[in-house]
């Protein structure tokens, strides 16, 4: 996605018209209810621990793995042995993930692949059938987010990014605060994603991949884990959209600096002077109903972790780093005292953190956010209910990727985001807040 500088001039006006729509609106969408959910996974680096949380709920058949690693195959297989579950058919090849999707027994992809081959994958796997998860970002480039907006309305398939954010604690009873109105009207929110990653980029699992993208891009290329969440408090796509963006980056130092005295006689260090991607990322988004959200990225400063999660309303408001803190009135001006704040976060924990939230802890993946994701996803497939996630939301968070650059490379200037709802946010309603035990015990 290198820019040229015609590219450049066009990004006022970019996308404006959207694209003629290849099938039906997929926004609620519901599906035949599947008892048994028969999943292949690709991908399993960070698909690994997928293959043992999948397999630890009830319901589940993972039939297939894919991998270029041996070792990872094995790992997995062990896995399924531990958790008393059959082994997994095998596939290994260049492009045998498209051997996998062509299945008839599998009905759902699990997608943790290289962020390069989660579209492909993703078109291939509803274009023979398959419901599609997909880790984060779903898509790199406003093209790519379309073609999957495209593909799940001509197939009347589920198309979810895994944005397990989503599903942390914390972040839930939020949710649940403000669908019943305990903040007023949301009127702002900020996420972020600050993690201190130089050591991991140059010598650990993400060298391959966040490594590369910095040396070519700027901007914010991993928005949703902080966005995610707060779009779902926000209605986005639901009552609201995102309409424009402008995006501010510093210059790069952080890496630089880091491989100049942590590497020795290595070439890295004279190629990490040219690097793109700027230390901090900061952007502004304005929404259709006029509200605002700010989200941030810097994954290469010496800064505690943080996605910041704040939630800003017209009776009050909530922030979760550097710890957990919920302000309602008449108390708006200081939050509120411990004890408050632990009978407020008991009133209104989620009710699906309250019903599989200790099971999740047990389990972990991230504290447990990662099975809470996972056994939600394979809880709606086989009731058949519309899920959380829809691929208009993959879309719409993971097109910050391309956007925010955009910003960036015209002096921040504001960049249009395009309506991949195609109007239906309008009258559409958020998916409730659902009290598992009522639904599970009647």
């Amino acid at each position: 996605m290198n820019h040229a500088v015609s590219d450049i001039d066009k990004i006022n006006t970019f996308d404006e018209q959207n694209p003629p729509a290849k099938g039906k609106s997929v926004l609620g969408l519901r599906c035949n209810p599947i008892p048994t959910v028969r999943i292949g996974v690709v991908g399993l680096g960070r698909g690994g621990g997928a293959v043992d949380r999948l397999s630890k709920i009830e319901g589940t058949e993972i039939v297939a793995l894919c991998d270029l690693d041996q070792e990872r195959i094995r790992n997995s297989q062990k896995t399924l042995q531990n958790n008393k579950r059959k082994e997994a058919a095998i596939y290994t090849g260049e492009v045998d993930w498209k051997k996998m999707c062509e299945r008839d027994d599998i009905d759902l992809i699990y997608n943790a692949t290289p962020w390069e081959l989660h579209v492909p994958i993703a078109l291939y796997a509803m274009d023979h059938g398959k419901h599609v998860a997909i880790e984060v970002p779903a898509a790199l480039t406003i093209k790519d987010c379309w073609a999957l907006v495209d593909k799940a309305e001509e197939k009347q398939l589920h198309c979810m990014m895994l944005e397990n954010c989503c599903y942390d604690f914390f972040e839930l009873a939020t949710l649940n605060m403000a669908r019943q109105g305990l903040f007023g009207e949301i009127i702002h929110t900020e996420g972020a994603y600050i993690h201190d990653l130089r050591d991991a980029k140059f010598n650990g699992y993400y060298k391959h991949w966040r490594l590369e993208y910095s040396r070519y891009h700027t901007g914010n290329p991993y928005p949703t884990h902080g966005l995610g969440p707060i779009a779902q408090i926000m209605g986005i796509n639901q009552g609201d959209r995102m309409e424009y963006l402008s995006s501010v980056s510093t210059n790069q130092f952080g890496l630089a600096l880091w491989a100049k005295e942590n590497l020795k006689d290595d070439e890295r260090i004279t190629l990490s002077e040219r690097y793109m991607l700027g230390d901090m990322n900061t952007t502004i988004i304005h929404t259709a109903m006029g509200k605002s959200i700010m989200i941030q990225h810097d994954t290469t400063s010496p800064r505690p972790y943080s996605r910041i999660h704040l939630v800003q309303g017209t009776k009050g408001m909530a922030v979760k780093y550097p710890d957990e803190k919920v302000a309602i009135q008449p108390e708006t001006h200081s939050f509120l005292k411990e004890g408050e704040q632990k009978e407020v976060l008991s009133r209104y924990e989620h009710p699906l953190s309250k019903f599989i939230g200790e099971r999740a802890k047990q389990i972990g993946g991230h504290g447990g956010m990662d099975f809470i994701m996972d056994w939600r996803l394979i809880y709606c497939l086989q009731n058949g209910y519309p899920l959380d996630q829809s691929v208009y939301d993959a879309a719409a968070w993971s097109s910050l990727v391309e956007l925010t650059e955009r910003s960036v490379l015209n002096k921040s200037c504001s960049v249009a985001i395009p309506d991949f709802t195609r109007g239906a946010w309008r009258d559409y309603k958020p998916w409730p807040v659902i009290d598992m035990d009522k639904v599970l015990h009647g």
